[in-house]
């Protein structure tokens, strides 16, 4: 069973079950493993959220012709790429050296309650708080670095879905 050979639904629920898997483990870290999230995480979370929500409404509408196929392919490119943004501005964080990088600033709740929604963006996306710090990593790579490896493979998986020639029918 060749997963590039999946029909268009099959492949755009995989992606579905990747995002969820993602986020899972992110809240799973967090609750069971004591990682408090910082505002960036909070936003890669929300750009897979946004990618799941795609990958989702594209599995489950299947559109037979390539028009629509493409059309949310555009849209998954779109949500892994604010994703791409976000965690590569994480990473260049946290490849700063000590003392050097920007912080978070205070926590996004802190944030919500005392500014408007862009200036909640803003705040975040210029860096104010601990968001440089590597408290995570597996094979040498933090989770933010994890993160922006898995928008790449996620934006590459559901344009390949989204432009791949199809021929006949796949039973999956």
């Amino acid at each position: 069973m060749n997963p590039f050979r999946w029909s268009f639904r099959a492949q755009f629920l995989a992606g579905f079950l990747g995002c969820a898997a993602l986020i899972g483990y992110a809240i799973y870290t967090q609750l069971h493993q004591g990682l408090e999230p910082c505002p960036l995480c909070i936003f890669q979370r929300l750009a897979y959220a946004a990618l799941a929500l795609v990958f989702l409404a594209g599995g489950l509408h299947a559109p037979r012709g390539t028009g629509g196929r493409k059309f949310y392919g555009v849209l998954v490119a779109l949500a892994s790429l604010v994703g791409i943004g976000i965690a590569g501005r994480h990473v260049w964080l946290q490849l700063q050296p000590a003392g050097t990088a920007p912080s978070c600033g205070p926590p996004l709740s802190f944030l919500q309650e005392t500014l408007g929604p862009l200036e909640v963006v803003r705040k975040v996306l210029t860096g104010t708080g601990d968001c440089g710090t590597v408290d995570w990593t597996l094979l040498g790579i933090s989770m933010p670095g994890w993160s922006l490896i898995g928008f790449v493979l996620l934006a590459g998986w559901g344009l390949l879905a989204a432009f791949q020639r199809r021929k006949g029918r796949s039973r999956f």
